[in-house]
């Protein structure tokens, strides 16, 4: 079976905080044929973990690696290193996914009001501004 795998799913194999979904969740994601996480989901994620769970970045990136090293899983991966390398930077996953996907799409500057977002992009080398 070829499976898209909801936020829920994910973070259940995660944190199994609850037992019957936690087994349930592992075995649908270890059985399938192909897992594909789109890349919002990962976004959700690493907010869920980070805002619910209040988990530290350095274990959202390592669960998130994690997932995404499954030989099953079909994951766009030019997003998820940029997820990564945001985490890994001190920021939020989405931002850097959010940054990386403008600028495919054409963008020349990632513009927003996080000024800690901005900073962090401009030190990995993306044009970025907070508008003034």
């Amino acid at each position: 079976m070829k499976i898209t795998a909801d936020t829920n799913i994910l973070v259940r194999a995660i944190i199994a905080d609850d037992a019957v979904q936690s087994l349930l969740a592992i075995s649908v994601l270890a059985n399938a044929e192909n897992v594909v996480i789109p890349i919002h989901v990962l976004c959700e994620v690493a907010w869920v973990l980070s805002q619910s769970y209040k988990i530290k970045a350095a274990d959202i990136r390592g669960a998130i690696a994690q997932l995404c090293d499954a030989e099953n899983v079909s994951v766009d991966r030019p997003l998820l290193a940029a997820g990564l390398a945001m985490l890994d930077a001190g920021g939020d996953f989405a931002d850097g996914v959010i940054a990386h996907d403008g600028r495919t799409l054409g963008a020349e500057v990632f513009v927003s009001f996080d000024a800690k977002a901005v900073k962090l992009l401009m030190a990995q080398g993306v044009k970025a501004l907070v508008p003034a």
